[in-house]
Formats: C-alpha cells, structure tokens, sequence
C-alpha cells in the first residue's frame, strides 16, 4: 500500500479467524490506521487484496463491520445529536422498524452511559464524551467484526474501566479488532498481537494464539 511516493504497508499477510480478538501496536505513522481501513474496504491496497469467508468457509460478501475511527477523523462540528450519531449505525441494516430502532438507540445510550446527553449536539460534547458517542455508533447493529482504533483515546477515566468491560463481553460474540497503545488491559483480552511498522509481525508469546509462522 502507497502513500504518496513511499510505501506505508509491505508485505503485509494476514488471517483472521471468525472469533479473534486482534489487539494492534505499532509506532505512529507505521500503517495501523491504513491496515484497518483496508480491512474495512475503505482502501483498495496497490497490490494484492482481501477476501472474505461466511460461516461455511466459502468466499462472500463483505461482512457486517462495526467501526469506531480515530477521533481526529470526525467533525466534531456537524449539526447532529448524540442519538443521530448512534442511529447511523444502523442505517446500513434493512427491515429494522422504528420501534426496534428506539429501543436499541436507547440501550445502547445507557450502555455508555449517555442517557441524560442524547439530545445534545456533538459540538458541545467533551472529547471523552464524543468518544463514547461513536463507540455506540459502532456498537449498535450488533456487528459480526468490531474495528477500533484508538478506542481509548480521549475517554474519560471513570469510563475506562466499563469501556473494557463492555469490549470483553462483545468479543465472546464478535471478531475485535483493536489498535491501542495501552495493552495492558487489551493484552489480557486479545488471544493475538499484532505489530505493525510498514509491514506485519506476529507477537509469538506463548499466552497468545501461537500462529502457523511461529512453529515452523
């Protein structure tokens, strides 16, 4: 994958199976963000590509993505509400009426906490605050593959620790995939570790999965 005139990813190979949790390191600009946004078909890569499989291994249609992107890449200024920014994770999901439509905006809101702020414009919320809001953005549609990046940046503290809780029990029904610079906690989640700098190395500890490259 080429940025300009220098290549950000190379050589880049990567499986990942239904039910991974893939915690995500790297130095900044070593190519994390452009990994997942090739993932999620937002890029096309300059070479090679990226298939998908359903339940029965056979090659499909892309599957349904939930995605939290880093905050700097939202404008914080568009005239919506914090329920409008949740309720566009849903717009993609068809034959869903309006009375499931409320009720699932509204569990999401009390899931993060944010009950009292729904009809608050984005513009006025805290960074923290505006987080969380897109975190229920992705969370919303119940996705089949979770991608977030940088998903703690910003947060509050009072919420960090629900914010974990909340990504532990989805990921016992969803595919994660999570950039974060702080693996303490996401460590003890992931079942694998990936580095990215330009190109993709497989942390081969033995308390994550141990891929095939590992034992060869």
């Amino acid at each position: 994958m080429r940025r300009g005139d220098r290549n950000v990813l190379t050589d880049v190979s990567l499986s990942v199976r239904r039910g991974d949790f893939l915690a995500i390191t790297g130095p900044n600009g070593g190519g994390k963000t452009t990994l997942l946004r090739i993932i999620l078909g937002l890029l096309q890569p300059t070479s090679g590509h990226i298939r998908y499989f359903n339940p029965s291994g056979k090659e499909g249609d892309k599957p349904a993505f939930g995605y939290l992107p880093q905050k700097n890449a939202v404008d914080a200024h568009f005239p919506v509400t914090v329920s409008e920014v949740i309720a566009s994770g849903l717009l993609t999901m068809r034959g869903i009426d309006n009375g499931t439509r409320r009720h699932e905006i509204e569990r999401v809101l009390e899931l993060i906490d944010m009950t009292d702020l729904a009809n608050r414009p984005i513009g006025h919320l805290s960074g923290g605050q505006l987080q969380r809001a897109l975190f229920g953005r992705a969370i919303i549609r119940k996705p089949e593959i979770l991608v977030l990046d940088e998903p703690l940046s910003y947060i509050d503290k009072h919420f960090e620790e629900r914010l974990y809780d909340i990504i532990d029990d989805i990921s016992h029904s969803a595919t994660i995939l999570l950039v974060s610079h702080e693996m303490s906690e996401i460590s003890a989640m992931a079942n694998r570790h990936i580095i990215v700098d330009h190109t993709l190395t497989e942390c081969c500890a033995t308390r994550h999965f141990i891929p095939p490259q590992c034992t060869e």
